[in-house]
């Protein structure tokens, strides 16, 4: 029998709340942590990006966190970015709110008034990087003797990020009595310290390895020329749909952004440079697709959970295998198909391949194939496939035969849509287009193995029609989902 959340021991309202969301299923990783959360022990889970866990520990918390007094949080969740600090509470916040309990998450990068304001409203849970947490212990803004549930999540990224000092100096500041749950990508080295010193005899729970961060992703390894890389980013982009691109350097990203935009790609950039004022506003333009690329550097992007990432592109090479996972972690989530795709120059070659060793990745690393992009690449684990061979027009995917390229009725103009809900059908864009005049042909794109929808599609009208349906539906709302819609650029001619 298929498990429930009510089943795993959860109360009515936050069972309830969840239905509301249509999440009526919990993951592996929810369905192994939870019983044991809610039973009082402490919780050590191995499990990826993606997989689940800030519900797997933030429902039973919810569900067994006492109310907090002035300045004395109950709850510690410790996060290693601002980024995900937020988003932690974003997700957990309408959840509280169902069980009467106050969420707030504090971070670097902003002021500190209404922080130290809401603490001394009282905050039942509490959201936090460790640099800023410290920042007000010091101040005598917060108090943490009471905190009797602790969370360490990413704790791997903690140690790789150097935190691990702070966060068993917070640690040490909780009760003695506390429920302590960790999550990481991988329990060993400086973790598995972590654990032995902060947990009894924990729980252990492991639902996949750090590769099945990407399990569902197809990775490409394109051999490019340096100076060639910015115009296959933004062919990428444009056939894709919405892309993350990781830059090595903070000015990397900014130039790249530029570079994309003059390329007539929307593009935003998120590093450590950017106040945090500046990061919610590139990621809110990401989210709602207002841009099509969101340029990052690895720190910055650690944590960002944006749903619908089509494609992972790595401008710049990782640093080593486990920033490769946790860059093309940020597509194909929660169960989701993706494409990841490297560039590489001929001197970066030997340290792709030593990196390709390193996750047991058996891929060439070949000219670029946009045609390969949809049905081919390589997933980790499996051996390469053998020499390609031509396939029959006919087996072509349904959903790829209509491309804004192709040739268009007479005085037609074809038009990009793009952030539309996944549930949208091609009849209810010829309604939605057809209030400003005939439409010629409507395709919504579909990823070829699953069949589901990439978010994006392509409207056939009469040209001076096109342009009032830009005017009036560009930025409009449908299904919850502000739309962009663009006049489709053909390749190679670039605005």
């Amino acid at each position: 029998m298929t498990s429930t959340f009510a089943h795993l021991g959860l109360p009515d309202p936050l069972v309830q709340s969840l239905a509301k969301q249509g999440i009526t299923v919990p993951f592996p990783v929810q369905e192994a942590t939870i019983p044991d959360t809610l039973a009082g022990r402490d919780v050590c889970g191995k499990a990826p990006t993606g997989s689940g866990k800030t519900l797997a520990f933030g429902l039973p918390l919810l569900a067994t966190v006492e109310k907090a007094t002035r300045q004395r949080p109950r709850a510690l969740i410790l996060a290693p970015t601002r980024e995900l600090a937020e988003q932690i509470k974003q997700e957990l916040a309408p959840l509280a709110r169902t069980v009467d309990r106050y969420m707030f998450a504090i971070y670097g990068g902003v002021g500190y008034g209404p922080q130290k304001s809401a603490l001394r409203k009282g905050v039942d849970v509490l959201v936090a990087t460790p640099g800023r947490l410290e920042d007000l212990i010091e101040q005598r803004s917060i108090d943490l003797r009471d905190v009797d549930i602790v969370v360490v999540d990413e704790a791997d990224r903690m140690a790789d990020m150097g935190f691990l000092p702070a966060v068993r100096r917070i640690l040490d500041q909780t009760s003695s009595n506390r429920q302590t749950m960790l999550y990481s990508a991988t329990l060993d080295g400086d973790v598995a310290v972590l654990i032995r010193e902060y947990q009894s005899n924990p729980a252990h729970h492991e639902t996949g390895t750090v590769e099945s961060e990407t399990v569902d992703a197809r990775h490409h390894f394109w051999l490019v020329k340096h100076h060639d890389r910015i115009q296959h980013t933004a062919d990428l982009v444009d056939e894709m749909g919405k892309t993350i691109v990781f830059t090595r350097t903070r000015h990397g990203a900014d130039r790249l952004a530029r570079q994309l935009d003059k390329a007539g790609i929307d593009a935003v950039a998120i590093h450590g440079g950017r106040s945090q004022n500046q990061r919610n506003r590139a990621l809110q333009a990401f989210s709602s697709g207002r841009a099509q690329a969101l340029i990052a550097t690895d720190v910055a992007a650690r944590g960002i959970h944006v749903d619908a990432v089509a494609s992972v592109i790595h401008f710049d090479p990782a640093g080593d295998h486990k920033d490769y996972l946790h860059r093309s972690g940020r597509t194909a989530r929660a169960g989701a198909s993706g494409t990841v795709v490297s560039l590489v120059t001929g001197e970066q070659r030997r340290s792709v391949q030593h990196m390709q060793r390193a996750l047991r990745m058996d891929a060439r690393i070949e000219a670029p194939r946009m045609d390969d992009l949809h049905d081919a690449g390589h997933r980790i684990g499996e051996p390469s496939p053998g020499p390609k061979t031509p396939r029959p027009s006919s087996e072509r995917p349904a959903a790829r035969a209509k491309s804004p390229n192709r040739r268009s009725p007479s005085g037609a103009q074809s038009l990009y849509v793009s952030n539309l809900p996944w549930g949208a059908t091609t009849d209810e864009l010829a309604a939605l287009f057809g209030r400003y005049g005939k439409v010629h042909e409507t395709t919504i794109i579909a990823h070829p193995r699953t069949g589901r929808s990439k978010g994006f599609g392509f409207v056939e009208m009469g040209a001076s029609d096109a342009r009032t349906a830009v005017k009036e539906l560009h930025g409009s709302v449908m299904g919850g989902r502000d739309l962009t819609v663009r006049p489709a650029r053909p390749k190679g001619h670039r605005g």
